[in-house]
């Protein structure tokens, strides 16, 4: 059985109760009975950036995560799910979750209950607040990350890009591993990579992070029909890794740069 708590909103004419359009269940038209909620324990309503829909089996699911979390773990900050879980359709392979608190976490149990749920492997980064928003401020995956994603608690942060040069030389040293490997990487490998020197370009231009906006840069520069090109390793080798090249080379001149400047 389906349940969902809102509040009553007084309205001009007639008090209201507002259902969020992510839900599962309560379609158009379904009748419902409205009760007191009584002594019974309130569940927070997820919080959705830049999600303008999702599938309503993937809504039930994440509210259950949020539940068997709540069960599991004491005194935590906030969970946060990203990834391609969030993305239309079932093309993902993970579900990818933040928890973020000031203590110490045992997840194994936390992990092994969530996937017996969901039946799908579950990756928990845990992190404390500072550090979640010292990597909004100076790791441009941290920005995409958080540029889509759905919140168990309001996320109410004021960000201001911190350049570190030397940082940002390591994120960009990943994705020279393409270059190296090209013919042993599957696709979304590929596209990982592509992906962060992407995001570290946008992050040094002090550019909006996103998803979406790195995608269709991605499509621009290497000259792409779309970014499945990539995803599904439709990509012509030597025309590829000609532009890759010069793009890394670019930019690593462009971090180089930042880091001798930072030591005169």
């Amino acid at each position: 059985m389906v349940e969902l708590i809102a509040r009553i909103s007084k309205g001009s004419k007639m008090d209201q109760v507002y259902l969020p359009k992510n839900r599962s269940g309560f379609e158009i038209g379904s009748y419902i009975v409205i009760k007191p909620l009584g002594t019974e324990r309130i569940i927070e309503k997820p919080y959705f950036y830049n999600i303008k829909d999702i599938e309503p089996v993937k809504a039930q699911m994440i509210n259950e995560i949020f539940r068997i979390i709540d069960k599991n773990i004491q005194d935590y900050e906030n969970a946060i799910l990203t990834g391609s879980f969030l993305d239309r359709g079932f093309n993902f392979n993970d579900i990818d979750i933040l928890l973020v608190s000031k203590n110490k976490v045992k997840i194994n149990d936390l992990i092994n209950k969530l996937e017996k749920f969901t039946g799908i492997k579950i990756h928990i980064i845990i992190l404390d607040n500072k550090t979640l928003i010292n990597g909004l401020e100076t790791d441009p995956l941290y920005i995409m990350m958080l540029s889509k994603c759905i919140s168990k608690k309001r996320l109410i942060y004021k960000i201001k890009y911190k350049i570190d040069y030397k940082l940002l030389d390591l994120e960009l040293l990943k994705s020279k591993l393409l270059i190296d490997n090209f013919d042993y990487l599957d696709g979304n490998e590929k596209y990982y990579f592509v992906r962060n020197i992407i995001a570290i370009y946008l992050f040094i231009q002090n550019k909006k992070i996103s998803k979406e906006i790195v995608d269709k840069k991605i499509v621009k520069i290497f000259n792409l029909k779309g970014i499945d090109d990539l995803k599904k390793n439709k990509l012509d080798k030597v025309d590829f890794l000609k532009k890759y090249k010069s793009f890394y080379q670019q930019l690593f001149n462009l971090i180089l740069k930042g880091i001798k400047n930072g030591s005169k």
